[in-house]
């Protein structure tokens, strides 16, 4: 099993920043991806970002070149940085890890852009 733990969530005020950060621990192997996925009210829920061990990063069409996320392989952590945050962005953010192709979810972590 594996578990991730979310922090950095909450309130900012449109074109604020924000930093997400999400732990996992468990029985953990070193070939996985772990990303960022965002839900809504009434929405789906949507890729934010992921990156996958080899460092292959990919991005969501509506936050390319305002979010960066990055990894450390060797603490099995993964951090996502929001810049210009938009009222759009506004969404439970949730941590996911996919390995041996079994994909976990953390519990997710509120980000709310207002002012």
């Amino acid at each position: 099993q594996v578990q991730l733990v979310e922090s950095g969530g909450g309130l900012v005020q449109p074109g604020g920043s924000l930093r997400l950060s999400c732990a996992a621990s468990g029985v953990l192997f070193s070939i996985n991806t772990m990303g960022w996925y965002r839900q809504a009210p009434g929405k789906q829920r949507e890729l934010v970002a992921f990156i996958i061990n080899t460092g292959f990063i990919k991005y969501g069409d509506s936050v390319k070149g305002r979010f960066t996320i990055s990894s450390d392989n060797a603490k099995n952590t993964v951090t996502l940085q929001m810049n210009s945050l938009k009222p759009e962005d506004t969404a439970v953010y949730y941590c996911s890890r996919e390995q041996e192709g079994r994909l976990f979810w953390g519990q997710g972590t509120q980000v709310t852009v207002s002012s």
